[in-house]
């Protein structure tokens, strides 16, 4: 993947610990930085099946989700399955349709199926839906609602290149686009033998016990109005587990914990007062703040 994001090994780091953790990303970034192609090579690295809706004001939740459609021949009914089936789903600006559209995917990005009248049809794992939206651009536009955000697992943002990895980046560009020439290194199996494998990755009652003080630190924090949620621990768990994972470990320490708190709770936490848009900040230092007042637990000693 870093043959065509430049520079931006963190992020790509954090998106296969996504997936891994069976979590969703909501990347939050200007236009122009690599989004897409961000979730293009995901999807071709790891040999998933990628869609990719571009969300407007006048999409339809069955745009999403799919239709049941009269099928004269068989004299029935018959289901005709959205974007929303496949591996990788890129909602693009899913911060400009209606919020009718938007619910559309919370009962997917919960529980990957989706029902349409009355029948629930699954989802073929693995899932992940990464979700893209501008945070400068308001005119059109339906802020998510926290019911949305809580199921997002990361929030994550890409930023502008250095002047060296931007000269990298033209130079790459300049007769074909990497991206074509990428290839799965994972089959789809492999990638669901991995998401069983994190989920036997040892967490201590200890650490367990750590993650529950930081949620309820930011319930009790005075700047805070919505602290964490118990899907938030939880996601924190996943997420800590898949950390660990991808450093070789099968044992999680609080340094995991430590490196992805801001990534999993500053879009989920509401401060008092402030515009809802310059709260990010403000939240990433309130978290900052709770990590340092939060005791932490010795690491388990484990012999491998």
């Amino acid at each position: 993947m870093e043959h065509v994001i430049v520079g931006k090994r963190t992020v790509i780091v954090k998106l296969v610990c996504a997936v891994l953790a069976q979590g969703h990303v909501l990347l939050d970034d200007v236009p122009g930085v690599g989004k897409t192609t961000l979730a293009k090579a995901l999807a071709a690295t790891l040999d998933l099946q990628y869609a990719r809706i571009q969300f407007t004001p006048d999409l339809l939740p069955t745009d999403v989700t799919g239709v049941n459609i009269y099928n004269p021949a068989q004299n029935a009914f018959v289901f005709q399955p959205g974007p929303v089936f496949s591996n990788l789903l890129l909602a693009d600006e899913i911060n400009r349709t209606s919020p009718r559209t938007q619910s559309a995917l919370l009962e997917v990005m919960e529980e990957n199926q989706v029902t349409v009248d009355g029948v629930a049809h699954r989802l073929a794992p693995p899932f992940m839906v990464l979700a893209t939206q501008n945070p400068i651009e308001y005119e059109g536009t339906f802020p998510l609602p926290e019911s949305q955000l809580d199921r997002f697992l990361f929030r994550l943002t890409l930023g502008y290149p250095s002047v060296e990895e931007e000269t990298a980046m033209l130079e790459r560009v300049a007769h074909i686009h990497p991206l074509s020439q990428l290839h799965p290194v994972l089959t789809q199996e492999r990638v669901i033998a991995l998401i069983e494998a994190v989920t036997a990755v040892h967490m201590s009652g200890s650490l367990r016990q750590y993650i529950a003080q930081l949620a309820v630190q930011t319930r009790e924090h005075p700047r805070v109005y919505l602290g964490m949620s118990p899907r938030a621990t939880i996601s924190l768990q996943r997420a800590a587990q898949a950390w660990a994972f991808l450093h070789g470990r099968d044992f999680v320490i609080p340094d995991d914990i430590q490196s992805l708190l801001l990534d999993v709770a500053a879009h989920r936490i509401i401060l008092k007062g402030g515009h809802r848009h310059q709260q990010i900040a403000a939240a990433q230092d309130v978290l900052r703040d709770v990590l340092k007042q939060t005791p932490i637990p010795e690491p388990e000693r484990r012999e491998r």
